[in-house]
Parts: structure tokens; sequence; C-alpha cells
């Protein structure tokens, strides 16, 4: 098969070229059942609040040649891996921390300080703390379980996050923010809880990565396939939603959703299975920032809303670590574990099990000429001990 190549002036590097088409950030509605929000206003370039907070950054959209080559088709990452704190959460746990904090500088009542807790040890957690240094008078806390590692619990101090670390699991840990802490009132701070994913402020702010890759993909080119990972499913609900927007509420042919998982904590693949939406007993899996136990109702009324162009896939831990250190070689971005699942995706089989997923039954001209992006979307619990680790765990 002749190399891929992108069927663009850009190649092989296309960062968006013109500028001038930049939408003004603004608020995004509520998503309706069964269908989410219709497109955000794009009228006017009056400078907002919002504009000038917004704790998250339009990421690059760049053509890999080495991904582009194993797959057989155009390889586009989107790399989330350089947001404010290191991953997609700036976009989700951003947006729903900056709306409660406009919420409330419009308010009557007497709040000086808004005191945002989270009860997460990985991304979510850090996403919060980091946003909360872009928002005025604001602080953070980050309730993690005993289990999260010193060198997370680290990250987030360095951030100026307070930690406070109890229970065995997330839930131990959740129960008592929102029993002891979320009850706590302090004179003139307002408290509010940021969950990890479960929100519709958080998809609403994912959904923004839709808006940038629908402006950043080569003129006259359109994606064909979206590559992420699913741990409770605040990504995925976004990119649904960015398409429904862009694409379905148009009549549109939009892109197909391929969600990865890793076994032990694959909560949406055993669902799909099962044909219902399933709890898993525990989690197994390394990749910890997957580790929900039970992916939001919000993530299977999509997969079943969208009648196939949603589809669930699993790889072992192996296969995503052998994938961070590829990447590593390849793209010289270091990222962790969960979001090797994603990478893992495009490199199994030699290419050939996105095939299935994204391009069953097209001929190899078919398939070379289409367009999938891969979402990188970082997370901050790696370094070359852990990669390094990984190796000699699993012998590679």
């Amino acid at each position: 098969m002749d190399f891929p190549r992108p069927l663009s002036h850009h190649a092989p590097f296309p960062y968006p070229t013109n500028t001038t088409k930049t939408n003004p950030i603004v608020a995004m509605a509520s998503i309706p059942t069964p269908a989410p929000s219709p497109p955000p206003s794009t009228k006017g370039t009056t400078t907002t609040a919002q504009d000038t907070l917004q704790p998250w950054i339009e990421t690059p959209l760049v053509y890999s040649a080495h991904m582009s080559r194993n797959a057989g088709c155009n390889i586009y990452l989107k790399l989330e891996n350089v947001q404010p704190s290191g991953s997609f959460k700036s976009r989700g746990i951003g947006n729903m921390m900056l709306e409660a904090f406009l919420s409330a500088q419009t308010s009557s009542d007497t709040t000086t300080t808004t005191h945002f807790l989270c009860s997460s040890g990985g991304n979510a957690g850090l996403a919060c703390a980091t946003t909360s240094l872009s928002l005025p008078n604001s602080r953070a806390t980050i309730v993690v379980p005993l289990s999260t590692s010193p060198f997370m619990i680290q990250k987030l101090k360095d951030v100026g996050a307070e930690v406070v670390q109890i229970g065995s699991s997330w839930i131990e840990a959740d129960t008592y923010l929102q029993e002891e802490l979320l009850a706590k009132n302090e004179s003139g701070v307002k408290n509010v809880y940021v969950p990890p994913f479960d929100h519709p402020a958080i998809w609403r702010g994912a959904s923004s990565l839709i808006d940038e890759m629908v402006r950043q993909m080569p003129t006259g080119q359109q994606m064909d396939a979206i590559v992420c990972n699913v741990g409770g499913g605040g990504l995925v609900n976004g990119v649904c939603e960015g398409i429904y927007r862009h694409f379905t509420a148009n009549e549109e042919k939009g892109p197909k959703v391929v969600a990865l998982e890793t076994e032990g904590a694959d909560s949406l693949y055993q669902s799909v299975q099962a044909g219902q939406l399933v709890t898993l007993d525990g989690i197994t899996s390394l990749a910890t920032s997957l580790g929900a136990r039970r992916v939001c109702e919000r993530t299977w009324e999509w997969f079943e809303q969208m009648k196939g162009d949603f589809v669930a896939g699993v790889v072992s831990d192996k296969q995503a670590a052998e994938a961070c250190c590829r990447f590593l070689d390849e793209g010289r971005v270091m990222v962790e574990l969960s979001c090797g699942a994603t990478l893992a995706g495009v490199y199994k089989d030699g290419g050939r099990w996105l095939r299935e997923q994204a391009g069953k039954g097209m001929t190899d001209e078919e398939w070379k000429s289409k367009n999938v992006v891969v979402i990188v979307c970082g997370g901050s619990n790696v370094s070359w001990e852990i990669l390094e680790g990984y190796k000699k765990t699993f012998g590679f």
C-alpha cells in the first residue's frame, strides 16, 4: 500500500492558517433529552469576561506521518496534552468552574471567594487546581483516596491546591467531600462541588474540541472518524455533543466515534456486550484515570442514539503501555497509560483493528483517503521512571 498523505497543501503538518475564522467563546446551552443543544451563536466580536478568563487553550491539530503509515489512512493528532493542566480535563472541568464562577459574580449574594472542591487524585483534580489559579478570588481543595500516589499528590500541591487524603477508593473520598467539606459554611465563601466527569457543563466544555477541529481540518477535507478514550464519559460525551451540533443537527454525516478502554476498566465495553448499562465489580487496570466502574448514563444514551456510528473497543494494559513508549519514540510526546489506550487503538494489529472499526468494506484506495483524528488526551500520571517500570513489568 502506498504511504497515505493528507489531501492538502498543508502536508505534512497542517496547522490552521486562517486564524480569522476563530469563533468567539460563548457559553453553550444545556443538553435537552434526547438530543443535545443547538450550535452556540457566533455573532458579535465583543470580548467578554468568559473570553478573558477561559481556562483552556486552543490546541494544535497535526498530521502524523508515523501513525498514518501504520494505519494506512490519514491520522491527525489533536494535542490536548498541551492544555494548562496537561490534559483535556482543562476544557470540561474548566468550563464548569468558569460557569459557576461567573454565576457567583452576577448574583446578589455577598460571596467574596469561590471554593472549588473536587474528589479526584488524577487529571480532573489537577484541572480543578490549575483552573482555580486563573479565576480571581478562588481556591481549590482536592480530596483523594489513600491509593493516590505521592507523585500525583505533589503535582496537586505544586499548583497550590489543598489536598485531603482519605478513604480506600474514590467513592469514599467523594462521600467525605460531600458530607463533610461541602457542608461547611464560611462567611463570604461559596462552595462549589466539581465532579470528575458527570455534569452537562463538563460535556459542554469538552465539546469545544469539535469546534476547533472543524476549523482546523485542511480546506475541503472532513473528519471521517474520531478516536478517544472513555473513563467516566466526560470526554466522549463532549465529542458526541460537538458532532451533533456541527453535523447531525444540520442533517450532515458526521465522523464515527471510536472509543477505547483498557481491560479491567472497560465499563462501556462491558455494557455494549451486555446490551445494557452495567457496573464493574472493581477496577483492575493500571490505567486508573479510566477507572470508573460505570460510565455515566448520558454516554450510554449517546451510544444507542448514534446507531453504529459510536463503537467501543478494548486494549490490554500492555498494549497501552507499549503505545505510550512507541509514541514517545515516534512523536516525542510523553503521555500517561490512559492516553496510551487511545493510541493503542491506532497501533493495534498494525492498523487493521482501526480499519475494521472505521473503514470496514473499503478498498485500500478508499481507506487511504480517509481522515481520522486521534485525541491525544495527555495526562499527568507519567514520568520516565513510570514508563521504564512498564517495560520491566510487561517485558517489552
